[in-house]
């Protein structure tokens, strides 16, 4: 008997590629925020490790067998197995650790390659808050005026309080052109706000370049298989455009591909200096991912590095190694806060089990997930657009700019 691990995840847990139904951005690399890696295997151990008395478990199960009055709604001994290894695997408390009976599992393959329509948003649990934590450019959800630090307090009249992420999306994803409903509490308010979103195919954006006076901007909002390609074509223009002032936008950037934000790190950073590290804990040495520098542009110029709530895993590890290497400055808010690792094992029977394996750490050994990143500049007012003209207003972008004009 095998376990089939076919899953491992930085930052954000895999499944919400669902809500924004653009695939599953399969890769060669073996760690990767959100999307799948090549499968392999391990040998299944069901050897008990623990000592641990089931008496009382075994106690309640023959209570219930012989109790319970309505006999045509007694689960089947398997379901009942499945609720009770869901519950050990909910007792450590971690939101990002749980476990998926066979059906859930199907389910959860299924979203992760998109198989569903999606609103465009990447979702998270913050103190035990089902939250958005970025909408992606472009999408049903941005348009709907979802932004990054919302919480979701209901989805189609279904409170979401004590909602696991994963049930959360599979309410929200669906099929495309039918509408979902949530019900929102925005970041500087408390008045629940509904909102009506039609379900559809969100193309996910990468990059966009653009020039203000002699700074030049490049605004990443993805780390995809070819975001660390598009960055270096970005920089070459930034090279040829003659300017010594450059802003890269990371805000609302959930994160993607481990690999690429080493890249990116590795275009600005010597080689062999360190853009993060994993730590699993215990007596277990840390791996450290090193710049394979790649420097494009020397001298470096003046770098500012905008970052916001919406800013999360691979955002946050590029955002953390310019910044402690002294390359870049971050200005912005504080970031989101997720940097974990997670394995799925699939195992016989069709049920899988996805567990937190290791935590990301910055160069100097701040831990990305306990608080974020917290910029050197704190902006706190968004970007905003006038209904009526459509001239967006951007105050973080303006004291970027001011700054580098120091």
């Amino acid at each position: 008997m095998k376990y089939k691990k076919i899953l491992r995840v930085i930052g954000i847990v895999a499944l919400v590629v669902v809500v924004f139904g653009v695939g599953a951005f399969v890769g060669s690399t073996n760690k990767v925020s959100g999307f799948l890696n090549p499968a392999s295997t391990v040998v299944a151990d069901t050897t008990p490790s623990s000592t641990a008395d089931l008496s009382e478990f075994w106690t309640v199960w023959n209570l219930m067998q012989k109790n319970y009055p309505f006999k045509e709604k007694v689960p089947a001994e398997k379901d009942k197995v499945y609720g009770a290894i869901a519950g050990m695997v909910a007792s450590y408390g971690d939101p990002y650790t749980m476990f998926f009976p066979p059906k859930q599992a199907k389910l959860f393959n299924d979203e992760v390659r998109g198989s569903f329509g999606g609103i465009g948003a990447e979702l998270g649990m913050k103190d035990k808050a089902l939250t958005v934590i970025a909408p992606i450019k472009g999408s049903p959800a941005e348009a709907a005026g979802v932004k990054a630090g919302d919480i979701i307090t209901d989805i189609n009249g279904k409170k979401t309080d004590g909602l696991d992420i994963d049930t959360a999306i599979s309410l929200i994803r669906g099929d495309i052109g039918t509408n979902v409903t949530l019900g929102l509490i925005h970041i500087d308010g408390k008045q629940i706000d509904h909102v009506t979103i039609k379900r559809q195919v969100v193309n996910l954006p990468v990059i966009d370049t653009a020039e203000h006076g002699d700074v030049y901007t490049i605004s990443l909002y993805s780390f995809s298989e070819d975001s660390a390609k598009l960055f270096k074509d970005a920089l070459t223009k930034f090279q040829v455009s003659g300017k010594q002032k450059l802003v890269i936008d990371l805000r609302g950037n959930p994160g993607g591909y481990l690999d690429a934000a080493v890249d990116i790190a590795s275009y600005f950073l010597p080689s062999g200096a360190t853009v993060v590290q994993e730590d699993s804990g215990g007596t277990a040495p840390r791996v450290v991912h090193q710049s394979r520098g790649y420097t494009l542009v020397s001298p470096l110029p003046k770098i500012v590095v905008l970052v916001d709530a919406g800013s999360a895993s691979a955002s946050e590890i590029l955002a953390g190694a310019l910044s402690e290497q002294g390359v870049a400055t971050l200005l912005g808010t504080v970031t989101y806060g997720k940097g974990s690792v997670q394995e799925l094992t699939e195992l016989p029977d069709g049920s899988s089990v996805k567990i937190t394996v290791a935590k990301w750490l910055t160069p100097k050994g701040v831990s990305i997930s306990e608080k974020g990143i917290t910029p050197q500049v704190i902006v706190k007012t968004p970007p905003t657009k006038d209904p009526k003209t459509g001239v967006i207003t951007d105050p973080q972008l303006d004291a970027a700019i001011k700054l580098l004009d120091k």
